[in-house]
């Protein structure tokens, strides 16, 4: 299976201005991506607004899927370099996910981001046969840990007990906790060494690799991956000291990049810089312009 480490971008679905997506934009964005030295790329998740993408065959999300898809092979063909793609393939409706972990290993991804089933919240065995029924499938799956949006934190000993089901490889730790992160590593990776702890908040990538983690699925990096992707990489090689110094450059921007929402305040931020973005779908909506301050603010103070 692959190996899961370094920087992976949480990717923008970018967008046009009457609303469609914008699939020469997101080309641009992965190109950007893979020559910036980004380790890896997520798309389909939160980030890339994926709840307001049409998913009827060959429709939007078909069409993301063949670019980022075509590009990293492309890519890989080219350096000699292995990107894993990690798709994006959570749903509260279990037949659901299912049917998006065998979308995405079809279609050739590395692994499979599935999310905690969301509003449903279910109890400790439901949250671990819904892991259950996805792992059958046959691709690796990350399981992504996110109480926020959620409602429902995978407790240590629920992701125990997922972690022991075939091809689950990692988690994608975002519940915001740094003792519930370390709990993850002293009890399931120091016994699982190839269990992928990825953390799901950008300020938190520096702390969580120099307790044993593994990485970063980042927002920010959408912007700035090869920086994000030296943080990680630096952590990584044990340089703590560098990477310290690009954690406290980046710092403000860490803040920004979710000051009024998410992706909203991240898109905000590359159309600022000229990059392929666009506006948000309903229900999301442009940031405020006292935010945008901010994010502008932070552009000019992190030198971005």
């Amino acid at each position: 299976m692959v190996k899961l480490r370094g920087a992976f971008t949480a990717m923008i679905t970018p967008m046009n201005q009457d609303g469609s997506v914008d699939y020469e934009g997101f080309r641009k964005n992965v190109i950007f991506q893979l020559e910036q030295g980004i380790d890896g790329l997520v798309p389909l998740g939160t980030t890339a607004e994926t709840p307001t993408l049409d998913e009827t065959p060959g429709s939007e999300e078909d069409k993301l899927i063949e670019i980022v898809m075509e590009e990293v092979k492309s890519f890989e063909k080219k350096s000699g370099k292995k990107i894993p793609v990690v798709l994006g393939a959570g749903s509260n409706n279990t037949k659901d996910a299912v049917k998006y972990c065998e979308r995405a290993k079809k279609a050739g991804a590395d692994a499979a981001l599935v999310v905690t089933p969301y509003y449903n919240k279910p109890s400790k065995e439901g949250i671990f046969r819904h892991f259950e029924a996805v792992s059958k499938v046959g691709i690796p799956i990350v399981v992504y840990n996110i109480q926020g949006r959620t409602g429902t934190n995978i407790t240590t000993d629920t992701l125990a007990r997922i972690a022991e089901l075939p091809n689950i490889v990692g988690v994608k730790e975002a519940s915001g906790n740094i003792n519930q992160m370390m709990d993850v590593i002293a009890q399931i990776k120091s016994k699982k060494p190839d269990f992928a702890v990825l953390s799901g908040d950008d300020g938190l990538t520096l702390p969580l690799i120099a307790m044993g983690g593994d990485g970063i699925i980042s927002v920010v990096s959408n912007l700035a991956p090869a920086i994000v992707a030296e943080l990680a990489n630096k952590a990584l090689d044990g340089d703590i000291a560098a990477a310290r110094k690009i954690h406290y450059r980046l710092a403000p921007f860490f803040k920004a990049a979710f000051v009024d929402g998410n992706p909203t305040s991240i898109k905000y931020a590359m159309n600022f810089k000229g990059m392929p973005a666009g506006p948000c779908r309903l229900p999301l909506v442009d940031v405020t312009d006292e935010a945008k301050k901010i994010i502008e603010k932070a552009l000019a103070e992190c030198n971005l």
